[in-house]
């Protein structure tokens, strides 16, 4: 698209040859051009990089806030970009840098808290196994973190809709939207040890035997029960920010993005809708988005 692919070879070797900067610099200021290219894919933008203007990029930064990169990780970003347009208008490939005025997203802003892979493992590893619920907790938390899912999409999640054969489990999200989302092994295991053992052991009601994640009458769970174990576990381990479930989901799209995952591939596994609200981010094809999160999600990099 617009020869995005010239421009960024050329800094490439700019970075390598003049600059000579360390590879894992070059990398890092490679991905952040990336993901500008693949927002502008997404939102089928047909521009060079000398036809964006300040306000494309202040939407940008708007889509990345809403996929949930942190500030921190925001200030980065701008950091590569405005890197690639200082080469861009040095080598009198743009006459004018759109970017100079671009500014890091400030602390006050409201962009939600993030989870570090530290704290979520250390979270993980305070659950007590030996007690009659410690299985559920941590599948359910293996399970809120690994496939990036809403509050009310887990505490509904059917054991009709797993497929963990295949490594897939089927969602319903807003609006009744289906997708399938990728689920990694860790949680796969917990989720199977939970369902052969602690769950065969309850008594259950007829209209909810199809639900995953039941409590001790049988019943599935409800959004204020995750709400407080997860209040509960992060004091457990010290944790001071102000995190819910949905922290879970801004994490495991931050940690993807991260990464280097493609943009589609995590907005896909989100179920969320374009920026636009007039347009479904392109559906992607199943085995992508699997390789997607084995590659890119902290859990499969033990």
């Amino acid at each position: 698209m617009a020869n995005w692919d010239h421009y960024i070879k050329g800094f490439k070797n700019y970075m390598r040859l003049e600059r000579a900067l360390s590879p894992n610099t070059i990398d890092s200021y490679l991905r952040d051009v990336t993901k500008l290219k693949e927002y502008l894919d997404i939102e089928s933008i047909e521009a060079s990089p000398g036809q964006l203007d300040h306000e494309d990029f202040e939407k940008f930064l708007v889509f990345m806030g809403k996929i949930g990169l942190d500030v921190r990780s925001q200030a980065r970003l701008i950091s590569g970009i405005k890197a690639f347009y200082k080469y861009l208008l040095m080598e009198d490939l743009i006459k004018d840098n759109p970017t100079e005025l671009l500014e890091a997203p400030k602390l006050s802003r409201k962009i939600p808290e993030v989870l570090t892979f530290g704290e979520i493992q250390a979270m993980l590893a305070v659950i007590d196994l030996s007690t009659p619920y410690g299985t559920r907790n941590r599948a359910l938390l293996e399970t809120l973190y690994a496939c990036g899912l809403r509050v009310s999409e887990l505490v509904n999640l059917k054991i009709t809709n797993l497929f963990l054969d295949v490594g897939f489990i089927k969602v319903i999200g807003k609006n009744d939207k289906e997708r399938l989302v990728p689920i990694g092994d860790d949680a796969i295991k917990h989720i199977r040890h939970y369902l052969q053992y602690d769950r065969a052991k309850l008594k259950i009601p007829k209209e909810e035997e199809n639900f995953v994640f039941l409590n001790r009458r049988g019943k599935h769970l409800t959004r204020v029960y995750v709400f407080l174990l997860i209040k509960e576990l992060a004091e457990k381990v010290g944790i001071q920010k102000n995190i819910s479930p949905h922290t879970f989901r801004h994490s495991f799209a931050t940690h993807l993005v991260e990464g280097g995952a493609d943009l589609k591939a995590v907005q896909d596994m989100l179920g969320h809708e374009s920026i636009t609200t007039t347009e479904i981010y392109t559906h992607l094809d199943k085995e992508y988005l699997k390789e997607t999160i084995m590659q890119f999600h902290p859990l499969n990099k033990r």
